[in-house]
């Protein structure tokens, strides 16, 4: 039975990675007695290590700006993205120089990061602010219609506070389950690979590999590299692709390596010993409808998850704990979120999960467009589009009803205009006899 006596807080938050490390970071700056439930740490390594440019201001406003970051070699500079084809010259993305000229101003580089390190580091400093850890895990919910009133751990504890944050993560998703929340799908389930390598050569960029066939389904390498003597290289296919060739006896260190086979610049890597062992996740793109409460918000994979490809899931982690922390300071004292608060909260997250997964199917990953365009004019045509959005969220900070109305129509004219597109190069691909 749950002790009957909680453990009060200002505010508990559920889970320690890295979206519950920022939000408890905020808020205990602020002053607020946080309480971070965690469980025991896994050997599983954690993803997220290209950032997108609207990163490093996210990691500033935590303690870490980007010399800092590279100067305890935590990571390193990522100035560009690079597309390597079997043939053709590669195709480098890179922000527009414009973009850091006057008005902008735009940091036209980010980060790649260690991301162990990282959150090493993070939860330092979490502790160094006072907030209590509680290594156990939630499995039980308390409420009072749609207000939460306490939860209870594993281990028979109880804690109560006025205020909650979920940040349990993609596989527990605990208050979106709880509260049945919907969740809106994109693409199949795929399954990411990866392991770690020395790194032999220095490269301010990430790179992806890709050999695209024209009826299938994309699937491609990462390289990046995290530190300056470790790069990751990992592969990412449909879950669907991994369950055939496991049905064949395949093992997945050997479907790893015969797809970084394909490449002959991994070939120096293969006959040498990887840093680590082999690491496998699943995943599947999606995002959660309603993730504000009365007295709860959800963050990070917890609300919503977007695909690696597009680099935007630290971000997307470190802008809902900030996000969910200033909400929680500014209707501390009413103890309860407004409606249009709430509202707005979840319409941000919903519509920015949207315009990027919804985006990168349609234009990359599924073969009419990029059968249509070629995969070179695909990629520009999704990445100018990504940037834009989140130097303009960067600058506009929507908040407000009116902001976040605004935005979220931009956001939806944008993802209908994709989805026109794909339709129609889809139609001219079956009336030409091509794969779609």
């Amino acid at each position: 039975m749950p002790d009957p006596t909680p453990t009060t807080c200002d505010v508990t938050v559920i889970g320690g990675g890295l979206a519950g490390k920022a939000a408890s970071l905020h808020l205990a700056k602020a002053g607020l007695k946080i309480i971070c439930i965690e469980p025991a740490e896994t050997s599983r390594q954690p993803v997220g290590e290209s950032l997108d440019w609207s990163s490093p201001d996210l990691l500033k406003a935590l303690g870490l700006p980007m010399d800092d970051v590279i100067a305890t070699q935590m990571g390193t500079w990522k100035r560009h993205v690079i597309v390597k084809l079997p043939e053709g010259a590669p195709k480098d993305y890179v922000p527009d120089p414009w973009l850091g000229r006057a008005p902008f101003h735009i940091e036209l580089r980010t980060l790649h990061v260690d991301r162990s390190r990282l959150d090493e580091e993070l939860m330092k400093r979490v502790l160094d602010c006072g907030v209590t850890l509680i290594r156990d895990k939630v499995v039980q919910v308390e409420r009072d219609g749609k207000q939460i009133a306490s939860v209870s751990t594993a281990n028979g504890e109880r804690f109560a506070s006025p205020w909650f944050i979920d940040a349990s993560g993609f596989a527990t998703s605990l208050l979106a389950r709880e509260f049945h929340l919907r969740a809106i799908l994109d693409g199949p389930a795929k399954v990411a690979i990866w392991r770690y390598f020395p790194a032999n050569e220095s490269i301010e960029g990430t790179t992806l590999y890709m050999e695209p066939a024209a009826d299938e389904y994309l699937d491609w390498v990462w390289e990046i590299p995290i530190n300056p003597s470790v790069i990751s290289v990992g592969y990412v296919t449909t879950g669907a692709a991994i369950k055939v060739k496991r049905e064949q006896g395949i093992s997945i260190e050997d479907i790893f390596r015969q797809q970084l086979m394909r490449f002959p610049h991994f070939e120096p890597h293969l006959r040498e010993a990887a840093l680590s062992a082999t690491n496998v996740v699943s995943f599947r793109s999606r995002v959660h409808v309603g993730v504000g409460g009365p007295n709860w918000l959800i963050v990070g994979e917890a609300a919503s998850m977007v695909d690696p490809i597009t680099a935007n899931g630290v971000t997307a982690a470190l802008r809902q704990a900030a996000e969910a922390s200033r909400l929680i300071l500014k209707h501390r004292k009413q103890a309860k979120l407004p409606l249009i608060a709430r509202f707005c909260y979840s319409s941000r997250i919903l519509q920015l999960a949207r315009f990027f997964n919804s985006g990168i199917e349609n234009v990359v990953y599924q073969p009419p467009v990029r059968n249509r365009i070629g995969i070179r004019n695909s990629g520009t045509i999704y990445v100018s589009h990504a940037w834009s959005i989140n130097v303009l969220y960067a600058r506009l900070r929507p908040t407000g009803i009116l902001g976040t109305l605004f935005f979220g129509f931009f956001l939806g004219f944008l993802r209908a205009s994709g989805w026109i597109f794909y339709r129609l190069c889809k139609l001219l691909s079956q009336a030409a006899g091509m794969p779609s």
